[in-house]
């Protein structure tokens, strides 16, 4: 045991991002002394509470674990290796025999009871720990750019949009005009939908869109839709605003197709911002209630076209870091279910 100075750091389970093994904040910077298991650098925090939440951390630092740890360390196996085999399925599914239904925890005696192969080899080991360590290193990377540029999303996106006074704090050069105040029932009509009948398929050239926590149901080669260009769907429950990314799109019944008279990406983008959304309806957003927010738009097109091309760069670069960290974790997963026995 072990208590907290600034020279020996606490941990606890708010600290860790679950499942990726990385701190959220600079442990040395709290300044609380309070009581917990002492570890050293190489040792590994497994969090015996709720084991579900994988709240694990490979420690490279001396400090005090204060909460529903396990400290584990070894004389015997690499320690890099340890923290490999914790992250394991045949590990995770030992740890989550818990006891308890409301704090469940993990149990102990479960748990080191549990037998398991380990190389024999300690370069073997070491080789195992080294690629997952990698892994881990490149997901936390993608991670950190994906959250910079939401940071940069988010902080243009009050900037750039005009306030009461119908002038943005951030404007490109070369635009200087007052922003014109509108409803969005102003400035959108309501294009009439057709519901979609067929079963949709994994295959064909039509996206099918539907009302949900899915929005895209799968494909489909019917198409009962013109093929509209500037265009934005609306759901008045959980699908929000969508921006169809396919020039071809089937919509199922319960989406209003908008048609704004001003350009698509930064009608989007506006009607995406928080303070716009309807406080009393919570997640739900119903057309009848958000058509008659009132709000400024540029009266230039040039503009508008501008900031939605920047924000939807954004958006698209954001999606990439997205696409990369799936793989990675893809691929993470994989080897954890084919490098232990």
């Amino acid at each position: 045991m072990g208590v907290s100075t600034p020279a020996l750091p606490s941990v606890e389970y708010d600290d860790i991002n679950p499942g990726i093994g990385t701190l959220n904040k600079e442990p040395k910077s709290k300044g609380t002394s309070k009581r917990g298991i002492h570890f050293n650098p190489g040792d590994v925090l497994f969090g015996k509470l709720r084991p579900y939440l994988k709240n694990w951390l490979f420690a490279c630092f001396e400090g005090v674990a204060v909460g529903d740890f396990w400290v584990l360390t070894s004389s015997k196996i690499d320690h890099g290796f340890t923290y490999s085999l914790i992250q394991a399925p045949e590990f995770q599914y030992i740890a989550n025999l818990s006891s308890g239904s409301k704090m469940p925890r993990s149990d102990w005696g479960l748990v080191s009871n549990a037998r398991t192969f380990i190389p024999t080899n300690l370069s073997e080991q070491k080789s195992i720990s080294s690629v997952l360590f990698g892994l881990d290193t490149a997901i936390t990377l993608h991670e950190e750019k994906k959250c910079l540029l939401e940071r940069l999303k988010s902080a243009l996106s009050q900037e750039m949009f005009a306030n009461k006074n119908g002038y943005p704090a951030v404007r490109f050069e070369g635009f200087d005009k007052a922003w014109k105040q509108s409803k969005l029932g102003e400035i959108t009509k309501v294009i009439a939908s057709k519901p979609y009948i067929s079963t949709p398929s994994t295959h064909g050239n039509y996206l099918v869109i539907q009302q949900g926590d899915k929005p895209i149901a799968g494909f489909s080669n019917s198409n009962p839709f013109k093929n509209y260009n500037n265009i934005t769907l609306f759901g008045d429950h959980t699908l929000s605003l969508f921006k169809p990314r396919s020039p071809f799109l089937v919509a199922s019944d319960g989406i209003k197709i908008l048609s704004p008279s001003i350009e698509m990406n930064g009608l989007f983008y506006f009607y995406e911002l928080e303070k716009y959304k309807p406080k009393s309806e919570g997640y739900k957003r119903h057309f009848t209630i958000l058509k008659k927010c009132k709000a400024n738009f540029p009266t230039d097109i040039d503009e508008q076209k501008l900031i939605g091309s920047l924000l939807l760069r954004i958006d698209n670069l954001i999606t990439k870091r997205q696409l990369k960290m799936d793989k990675l974790n893809e691929t993470k997963e994989s080897l954890l279910q084919n490098m232990f026995i």
